[in-house]
């Protein structure tokens, strides 16, 4: 269908369901997320039903992070060299096998600590050449101005289903059933109606006059060469590319001040501030998700800004200062109102974000940056958590607030001028 020019589109935000193969991949997606929501849950409690405790309970959560980050370069070369579609499939597959067995598991008696590690790591590494995947198939699927509101219909949906919605079914189910593991048939489903989506989706269509400008003519040596040629390109290219690295290397800073204070230090300041009740914390929760889906939203009900580094590191920078309200305030209300905002900024940039990735980076390498992105930006959230902890021992924790909320802003001021961001935007505009 055509895309519609008016500035002021009000279904600009979901035209991109008017594509049969975005529907369908978008619901497995919806069903994916949703299904990695409920196993957050299921997972805590049949680890207590096999009689793990907090050390266990790590190890299971430790599996699942370290398939992730084991196998985000890995997924993102291959979503370069593998059909797009047929690696969806595949990783839906493993993930339905995975749960199944601990499903089954769960029926002929219980499910061990050594079986869920082993599930977890799966489930990890699944994720880890899942979204690179979607994230490169995405730009031949669907034309360059709906990619922003692509983004935002995920960006949208994934607090919704993975914080809330997915926990909350998977607890009434828990609370329901005689086992724990019984409750992974749910999982199961979500997975399997998700494979039965993906079969549904087409091949992709050829490259042709709306390829993407950046790509270029390319051999790709085949084997073990191939895959450190692909590597190496994508490495070369991000060092290459000023807004890409300078935005990289924000992130990396981000996650290293934010994340640790956010994960381990907000719990401890909800109950001795507010009370011992976790349904505050939880709430607080569930307001930053909310606070993730308003700006998903908005950001993609509009056009891509004309400025688009700009408005991106800008809010990314000015929507975490109100996390230096959270560590200082003992007042609920302002809490969750600073919370909100963090949300619909991190949101709001990550957005346009995805887009510009998929739009600026040449098509037959997306896959390899988005997982550079995906693995970069994960790859100090462990150092966060554990120096979080022991740092509140030594330093009033609303200097450590002060300092989460405060430092993004400044390290997103050097990327953007380091990379001269304001130069690019005007010289690679993306608004026409």
């Amino acid at each position: 269908m055509p895309e519609p020019a008016g500035p002021r589109d009000r279904w600009r935000f979901v035209r991109p369901l008017a594509h049969r193969d975005f529907r369908m991949l978008f619901g497995a997606v919806v069903l994916s997320i949703f299904g990695a929501g409920m196993w957050a849950v299921v997972m805590v409690y049949t680890v207590i039903d096999a009689g793990g405790g907090p050390v266990e309970l790590s190890a299971v959560a430790a599996a699942n992070a370290v398939g992730l980050l084991l196998c985000a370069i890995p997924g993102g070369i291959a979503a370069d060299r593998v059909p797009r579609r047929l690696l969806l499939r595949l990783v839906e597959v493993v993930n339905l096998l995975a749960i199944t067995s601990v499903a089954v598991a769960g029926v002929v008696g219980v499910a061990t600590i050594p079986h869920l590690v082993i599930v977890a790591f799966v489930l990890g590494a699944g994720a880890g050449f899942f979204f690179p995947a979607y994230s490169a198939i995405l730009p031949r699927i669907l034309p360059p101005a709906q990619l922003l509101a692509a983004n935002g219909l995920e960006g949208a949906i994934r607090p919704a289903l993975q914080q809330a919605a997915g926990p909350a079914a998977a607890g009434m189910i828990v609370a329901a059933v005689l086992a724990p593991a019984h409750a992974a048939w749910g999982v199961v489903a979500a997975h399997a109606v998700a494979l039965v989506l993906l079969l549904f989706v087409r091949p992709e269509p050829p490259s042709g006059a709306d390829q993407n400008p950046a790509d270029e003519a390319h051999e790709t040596p085949e084997g073990v060469r191939g895959v450190f040629h692909d590597l190496r390109e994508a490495v070369v290219f991000t060092v290459r590319t000023p807004w890409l690295l300078w935005t990289l290397l924000f992130a990396t800073g981000w996650v290293l001040v934010f994340l640790g204070p956010e994960e381990v230090l907000l719990p401890f300041i909800t109950r001795d501030r507010i009370g011992e009740d976790p349904r505050w914390f939880g709430f607080l929760l569930a307001i930053y998700g909310i606070g993730g889906v308003v700006g998903s939203i908005v950001v993609s009900s509009m056009r891509l800004p004309r400025r688009y580094l700009t408005v991106m590191i800008g809010v990314w920078g000015v929507s975490t200062l109100p996390f230096a309200v959270v560590g200082i305030t003992h007042e609920y209300w302002l809490m969750a109102l600073c919370l909100f905002l963090v949300g619909f900024g991190f949101s709001y940039g990550n957005v346009i974000w995805g887009t510009l990735l998929q739009r600026r980076v040449p098509r037959h390498m997306l896959g390899r940056i988005s997982s550079l992105d995906f693995f970069v930006s994960l790859a100090l959230m462990p150092l966060s958590m554990a120096l979080a902890g022991p740092l509140a021992e030594v330093v009033p924790i609303e200097t450590i607030f002060i300092a989460a909320g405060v430092i993004p802003l400044f390290l997103g001021a050097i990327a953007y001028v380091v990379a001269r961001m304001a130069k690019d935007e005007i010289d690679h505009p993306l608004d026409h």
